[in-house]
């Protein structure tokens, strides 16, 4: 085995070891996270470490189809996390905008 080769391999676990680690950090930002927005984007970090995972297995294992479905799982990622925000503009929308004008109908104009 080369020197080259050692050093691939190496970086492949260390690549592994740390994507774990934010991996499982990002699960704890999920439960624990104290707002939706706080939700949404680590579901986006959730996709973007699967990424990673899938692309430093692609390289550990020489197959090229690992990038293809990295790409497939980026857009897909990208959809969720669109979709996501626009949820969450649409909750906050709706607290701020339409409980004032329900107010403004009934005559109460107190902030």
């Amino acid at each position: 085995m080369s020197a080259s080769q050692e050093f691939l391999d190496f970086a492949v676990l260390a690549a592994l070891a740390l994507l774990s680690l934010s991996f499982l950090l990002t699960v704890v930002r999920v439960i624990v996270g104290p707002s939706l927005p706080d939700r949404v984007l680590a579901l986006d970090m959730l996709v973007t470490t699967a990424i990673g995972f899938i692309a430093v297995i692609g390289i550990r294992t020489g197959f090229t189809l690992y990038l293809d479905i990295a790409i497939a799982l980026g857009l897909v990622g990208f959809l969720a996390t669109v979709a996501f925000a626009r949820f969450v503009l649409s909750r906050r929308y709706e607290q701020e905008f339409v409980k004032q004008d329900t107010r403004g109908i009934y005559g109460n104009n107190e902030p």
